[in-house]
């Protein structure tokens, strides 16, 4: 669990603002080809190298320092290299489209709308559909629209994920372009039935104003526990200064702030102290004036407990039955590799 908290960190640390900013449009690691590796006399078969897939190689030591979504991201352009004509959706999409995602996805995802039926090559999934998809290019990669890109993800993903996405991609903060009206209306013209509760359980929580993927998964884990509901984005003005918080508790003036580290920009240190020492500020100037204050990051959210204690030593109310069933979604990731021994053979 401790690794968990930590890569989840790392990945709230680095994750940028903007989904334009997220977007991965190339390979986090250098790609060489069987071909390009016997013209330029480098030895990919050596120690130096490690298989990503069929023909396409990385440098060993860099490939092997990356993050797990990192990871995903160079086996999405290895299979890019090797299938430029490929159209890519769900996650995979979601990749060029910086979209919210956590962890190493299991599979690489393809949309082939001339199949008869769906059908899985080692790592790869080939998906079709009654429903058309619109194709666009992004930088060098074909993908799904980014509204078929959320609507399909908003039907597959565990619940708190899926929240992110749709979040993300309606939040003018995170960059989204999309309205949430426009999402509910695409989803509703495909008859398939697949994710259809999970989608009304979304519409019925996606907020734009939403600033990060860690406060969308908050706002999930505050619901499953029984918490009051915050109202978000709430403004003050305290001595002279305007001061706007991720979560607000009305009832006992409670301040809640979701903590994305990234904020801090802490590869920089001057930058970084300044940052936190503006926000010290920023937290006396509320304290001051009777706002009761918790604290957590993305980590605490996953794992729930430090959330709760931080809300519960803050007097949030308790005002419903938790929901065990909900909360047992952030344990299990499906979708994602939670071993090298479950990792698929690339096709």
């Amino acid at each position: 669990m401790r690794g968990i908290r930590s890569a989840l960190k790392a990945q709230d640390a680095s994750m940028p603002l903007l989904l334009s900013d997220r977007a991965v449009l190339t390979s986090p690691v250098p790609l060489v080809t069987s071909a390009e590796s016997r013209m330029l006399g480098i030895r990919v078969a050596s120690a130096s190298h490690v298989r990503v897939r069929s023909g396409i190689y990385a440098p060993r030591a860099g490939y092997l320092a990356l993050h797990p979504w990192e990871r995903y991201e160079a086996r999405v352009h290895a299979f890019v290299r090797a299938h430029p004509d490929a159209v890519l959706c769900l996650e995979s999409a979601g990749v060029v489209w910086g979209l919210p995602r956590f962890g190493e996805t299991r599979d690489i995802h393809v949309f082939d709308p001339d199949r008869i039926r769906s059908r899985r090559f080692g790592d790869v999934c080939v998906h079709t559909s009654a429903h058309e998809r619109a194709v666009v290019r992004q930088g060098p990669v074909l993908c799904t629209s980014m509204i078929d890109t959320v609507v399909d993800l908003s039907r597959v993903l565990p619940p708190a994920e899926a929240l992110t996405v749709v979040d993300a991609a309606i939040s003018p903060a995170q960059g989204g372009p999309l309205d949430l009206s426009e999402v509910r209306e695409h989803a509703s013209a495909q008859t398939t039935t697949r994710g259809s509760a999970r989608q009304r359980w979304l519409w019925e929580r996606a907020d734009g104003r939403s600033e990060s993927p860690a406060e969308s998964v908050s706002r999930a884990v505050i619901e499953w526990c029984g918490f009051e509901d915050p109202e978000l984005q709430q403004e003050f003005r305290y001595e002279h200064v305007r001061d706007r918080v991720d979560f607000f508790f009305a009832s006992i003036r409670a301040i809640g702030e979701s903590d994305g580290w990234g904020k801090y920009q802490l590869e920089d240190a001057a930058k970084a102290a300044e940052r936190l020492r503006d926000e010290k500020r920023r937290e006396d100037r509320l304290r001051r004036r009777g706002h009761p204050f918790a604290r957590w990051d993305l980590g605490d959210a996953w794992r729930v407990a430090p959330l709760q204690r931080a809300l519960s030593a803050a007097g949030v109310p308790l005002l419903r039955p938790p929901q065990p069933a909900m909360l047992a979604t952030l344990r299990g990731r499906p979708r994602a590799v939670r071993s090298e021994r479950e990792k698929p053979l690339p096709a």
